[in-house]
């Protein structure tokens, strides 16, 4: 037996651990699939194969769900021999443009090596950024896994490392059964509530049901608000559109900390729910629940009408699916050369065709479906393989103190063409960007903590935020401007910078009027903002520029105790600004680059470096 354990925060690591195991059956192997929450810490001694599926997220930090079994794990109490016997494996899933690329997978494969459990591969380290995701390492990794483990004991694998079963014959049922329900006692749930919390009951009842949902998710929204403001930030001739938009709270009042980032529920289109469900022959007004067939529930459903389901729940027409959806899709396809295209794009042979056909193009469930006319499954599957539809989060960039029941978005409206020459746009973004505010649209949103904690008075603070990562900074200034007419605070440095001051200067004017006397960046006080305009001149110009010019005031305040926020893209930027940091010290206060950078790592285990970067 081989036990398949999977940490995950938004739901690839269980997709990733489902097809370890359904890759296991297809050998003979018997695998059992648990979320790490659900698996019993103490068990592990016993245990004799475990592989363990593990993500990333944020700056290094464990999924949710893990965080339980990772303080069980460090306790100090466990001596080095407590998994002498225990044969693991590692794959790790991450994004080789942050830091702390697949973080969890190394120091988990560390410390299970250090309380004596034994390797059975080399971990596996799955990168986003790679032209196949993370299926581009598992592949291979798998490979290796099956090897190793008949080498080991070939009665695990009785077919052998390398024969496997055809995917038709192992297709079983879907892991969810849906309820229908008559409609006739339905409506009155709604009818004795407001409008605002009806639609909450019904984005909670439907989300709560979703086959991807974690334990530590929210359903119900914390709030819904509607939009006030909506303008662009860049002016025309820009190639980017960064939009500001203000919302203010219906019916409560809201509060939040500068720092914290606000979750959307985009609305999908309603042309393309209903395209959807006319090509699933599915009756829109239905009244449904979804349950796990091998779980009991344990807690009572209430239906939901199946368009809510849909429109609230399954992102059928903005994310890609994943190559488990071609492999039963090929079971259900009619028409012979339809069958055979899906079971090339599910096999390994076809992975790199699939990702040109599928991820490359940003293919949706809905226009896949089209492409394949023939496969009429059953919608308890397409509950199980739809992608969720996600929230997205977005960093405040404002203070609640300085616009009470307001929050303060800056949005760049995502847009791209695909290889194919067709046009892309992202779906929140541009749904946000469309917003009017005599519209009325009611948004369904979430409050959470970021990365980016909220900093007192007097501390002092080096911020650099190009590009929209400056919109959590907007809130910072906010709020310090706030403070200072009540009390001493301490200095504040921003490095900000953009393609062109004309075109693209996001906030322009703020940072201008808080730079002058008096001002929280005045430099008169300490503090000081400087931007750097990449493309106004022949040779680029970037923050860490602008940086290098002031490394002996960066340093004076990192002298005095500041503490440094970088906020935006994740692709290079984090890695270039700390490293310019390292660069300052080393200059300045004469230590090697080996001090320096151990002098920032000391620096972010005191709570005083902080990232947040987004892809």
């Amino acid at each position: 037996m081989v036990v398949i354990v999977y940490a995950s925060q938004t739901g690839n690591a269980m997709d990733a651990a489902e097809r370890i195991g359904r890759e296991a059956e297809r050998r003979g192997c018997p695998a059992a699939l648990v979320s790490i929450d659900e698996f019993d810490a103490t068990s592990l001694p016993r245990e004799e194969n475990v592989i363990f599926v593990v993500s990333t997220t944020g700056q290094g930090d464990t999924p949710d769900p893990m965080k339980a079994f990772w303080k069980h794990l460090l306790q100090r109490s466990l001596n080095p021999n407590w998994l002498k016997g225990v044969r693991y494996a590692v794959f790790g899933l991450g994004d080789s443009g942050y830091q702390k690329y697949n973080f969890v997978a190394k120091k988990l494969d560390k410390r299970l090596r250090d309380l004596g459990a034994v390797a059975i591969v080399e971990r596996g380290l799955g990168d986003d950024q790679h032209p196949s995701g993370y299926e581009g390492a598992l592949d291979p990794w798998m490979s290796s896994l099956w090897n190793a483990l008949y080498q080991y004991n070939p009665d695990l694998l009785p077919r052998g490392p390398n024969i496997t079963m055809a995917y038709a014959d192992l297709m079983d049922q879907p892991k969810f059964k849906i309820i229908y329900h008559e409609t006739d006692n339905l409506h009155s749930q709604f009818s004795t509530v407001s409008d605002l919390e009806s639609l909450k009951m019904k984005i909670g009842g439907a989300r709560s049901m979703c086959p991807g949902k974690f334990s530590h998710e929210k359903t119900r929204p914390d709030y819904f608000l509607k939009v006030i403001n909506n303008y662009s930030l860049c002016e025309d001739g820009s190639e980017t559109d960064v939009r500001h938009l203000e919302f203010e709270a219906i019916s409560s009042s809201i509060y939040y900390h500068v720092g914290d980032v606000l979750e959307v529920l985009p609305e999908q289109s309603p042309v393309a729910v209903d395209a959807f469900l006319k090509l699933c022959n599915m009756d829109p007004e239905l009244y449904i629940t979804i349950h796990h067939r091998d779980k009991g529930d344990e807690i009572p459903k209430v239906p939901v009408r199946l368009k809510d389901f849909v429109k609230f729940n399954m992102d059928v027409a903005s994310a890609s699916p994943r190559r488990y959806l071609f492999e039963v899709m090929s079971f259900f396809a009619a028409a012979p050369h339809e069958k055979e295209r899906l079971q090339y794009f599910a096999s390994a042979e076809g992975r790199d065709d699939l990702y040109e056909y599928n991820q490359k193009e940003r293919r949706t469930v809905l226009e896949v479906l089209e492409d394949f006319p023939s496969v009429e499954m059953p919608f308890e599957w397409l509950v199980q393989l739809v992608p969720q539809l996600k929230t997205r989060a977005f960093s405040i960039s404002s203070s609640c103190s300085a616009h009470p029941n307001q929050v303060h978005l800056t949005v760049k409206t995502v847009s791209w063409t695909t290889p194919f020459k067709r046009k892309r746009v992202g779906l929140c973004s541009s749904w946000l960007a469309g917003l009017n505010p005599e519209q009325g649209v009611k948004i369904p949103v979430w409050f959470s903590k970021g990365s980016l904690p909220s900093p007192p008075p007097s501390l002092p603070l080096i911020l650099v935020g190009p590009g929209t990562g400056c919109a959590p900074f907007r809130g910072f200034v906010e709020e310090r401007a706030l403070q200072s007419k009540s009390g001493p605070t301490a200095p504040v440095l921003f490095f900000f910078g953009c393609r062109n001051e004309k075109l693209d200067f996001l906030y322009k004017t703020f940072w201008t009027c808080h730079s002058k006397s008096q001002g929280v960046l005045s430099e008169e006080l300490g503090g000081g903002f400087y931007a750097a305009f990449s493309r106004d001149q022949a040779k680029k110009v970037y923050v860490q520029h602008k940086m290098q010019e002031q490394s002996t005031r960066i340093w004076n305040l990192l002298s005095e105790g500041a503490a440094i926020y970088v906020a935006g893209s994740s692709e290079k930027m984090p890695t270039d600004v700390r490293s310019s940091f390292e660069e300052i010290i080393c200059k300045e206060s004469g230590v090697s680059s080996e001090a320096s950078a151990r002098w920032l790592r000391e620096l972010e285990k005191a709570g005083n470096y902080h990232v947040e970067a987004w892809s």
